[in-house]
């Protein structure tokens, strides 16, 4: 463990074996630092917070930080931060309020860019990237391997599904499908993650018929209603398909973007 004489470490706090906490840091009250966290220089873990091993965070990034909520008065509520994390200058991650869930979790292997911003009870998965002030609001639930473009934002209790994407600068109202492709202010979906399923290993053949999949549940005849039940019976072997269904079929407290979506 490496303490640098100008930070401040609370009483509370515990620091694993590996910790480095670089000049004019701050390590607040019951803070938990895990093996192999790094704080470069000017860092604030305010208090209530866990950062899991290998989590590495850059000069001037507030991190556990009170949730922004005009009706947070002051309760024990959490930060739960995952391992391998890249978290760079002047992000802020806020703790959970006890109007939610009271936690707000960050998975790992993530890599937030220069002025991200979590906010509070937010679920945040694994591999997911958070390029340059890209923002989400409070209670908002990002699966894994999620690419946020820079200065995009994606509302309150807004979902964006395992594998999507979001372009820079988009303005995400609505719910965005696992592997879809939005951006645009308001954001509208614009296909499928094409690079991320290349990406992923697939071949052509996999993903014409994800495509002509997605066509017939966005595209076709009829009601959106009965297009979801005959595109579940028409494509039930193809995994990412059967993810699509399950997350419209779940519903949020957000609508669902859609090609059209304005």
């Amino acid at each position: 463990m490496t303490i640098h004489p100008t930070a401040i470490i609370d009483a509370s706090a515990r620091l694993a074996d590996g910790v480095v906490v670089g000049p004019w840091s701050t390590v607040g009250p019951n803070v938990v630092l895990s093996a192999g966290v790094r704080l470069v220089s000017h860092v604030v873990v305010q208090q209530d917070t866990t950062v899991g091993e290998g989590t590495i965070i850059h000069p001037f990034a507030v991190i556990g930080g009170d949730p922004q909520h005009n009706g947070y008065r002051g309760e024990p509520v959490r930060l739960e931060i995952g391992a391998n994390n890249q978290i760079r200058e002047h992000c802020t991650f806020n703790r959970g309020t006890p109007q939610g869930t009271g936690v707000t979790v960050i998975g790992s292997n993530n890599l937030f860019m220069t002025g991200a911003h979590v906010g509070h009870d937010c679920v945040v998965g694994d591999n997911v990237v958070m390029a340059n002030n890209s923002t989400l609001g409070g209670h908002a639930h990002i699966g894994d391997k999620v690419f946020l473009g820079g200065l995009c934002a994606v509302h309150q209790n807004g979902r964006v599904g395992q594998g999507a994407i979001i372009g820079g600068l988009a303005a995400v109202t609505r719910d965005v499908i696992p592997y879809g492709s939005a951006w645009g202010n308001h954001a509208r979906l614009r296909g499928l993650n094409l690079i991320g399923l290349k990406r992923k290993g697939y071949g052509k053949d996999q993903v014409r018929r994800l495509l002509a999949a997605y066509r017939d549940l966005f595209e076709g005849q009829g009601e959106f209603a009965g297009r979801i039940d005959g595109v579940a019976a028409a494509y039930s072997d193809l995994p990412e398909i059967m993810e699509i269904i399950a997350f419209i079929r779940d519903g949020g407290r957000r609508p669902l973007c859609l090609p059209n979506a304005e």
